[in-house]
Formats: C-alpha cells, structure tokens, sequence
C-alpha cells in the first residue's frame, strides 16, 4: 500500500512540475497532461476499487443483506467520485459554471436513487415504533 501511494505521489508531482513548466509555452498541452495523468491515476486505482467492492459484497452476504441496497449504495459512491472527478477537471480547465452544474448534477441523481432505500428506511422505523 505505501509502495502504491509513493508512486501516485510522485506521478504527480513530476506531472505538476511538467505542466507548471508547459504552462509558459503551451497552455494546451499542460492542461492535457494534467488530465491524461488523473486519468493514470484513475486507472492505477481501479484494482483496488474493485477489491473493495467486492470486499462489501462478501460482507453484506455474509450478514444477508438485500444485495439490492448494498448495489445502489455502491452505484450512489461510484456516481459521487465521477461527479467530483469530472467537476476537478471541469475546474482545472477554467469552467467553475459547469463544474458547479455537474456536482449539483450528481446530488441530485444521488438523491434520486436514495430515495428507495429512504422509504424503506423509514417503514423500518415506523413498524418499530409502538401505536
């Protein structure tokens, strides 16, 4: 785990110093390098995402948890990282506007696909509490 960090790290930073410098002489290309990299880094973590994904499902199985919940807990995270993924970049290249539109963008869907696990959240409580 420290090894991968270290080179995350260090990516970064050589990618920083490289576009700091590629800013004086061509914008353009900094800017693609800084998004090519998050997109590295991206990948570089998607092994990991999935270990924990499956990770959660052993665990919900193993309580015995509706997989259907544990699924769209797991689709509301995903959507929460693209959306913030997307507005970072959308931020990096000057368009604050649009990178506000997408966050609001991903809490809504958000809330969209909460809502079922909220109802029956709800009906839970309310057949635990005496009439």
């Amino acid at each position: 785990m420290a090894i991968e960090i270290i080179k995350i790290v260090g990516l970064a930073l050589i990618a920083t110093f490289l576009a700091l410098i590629l800013k004086e002489q061509k914008p353009n290309f900094a800017f693609l390098l800084i998004v090519f990299v998050g997109c590295v880094i991206f990948l570089f973590l998607v092994d990991k995402i999935s270990e924990i994904i499956n990770m959660i499902e052993k665990l919900a199985t193993d309580a015995k948890v509706n997989m259907v919940y544990v699924e769209t807990i797991l689709k509301i995270i995903g959507i929460a990282y693209i959306a913030e993924f997307a507005a970072q970049i959308t931020k990096d290249a000057g368009q604050g506007a649009i990178a506000s539109k997408i966050e609001l963008a991903g809490k809504i869907i958000i809330l969209a696909m909460a809502i079922p696990i909220l109802t029956v959240l709800i009906e839970t409580i309310m057949k635990l509490i005496p009439s």
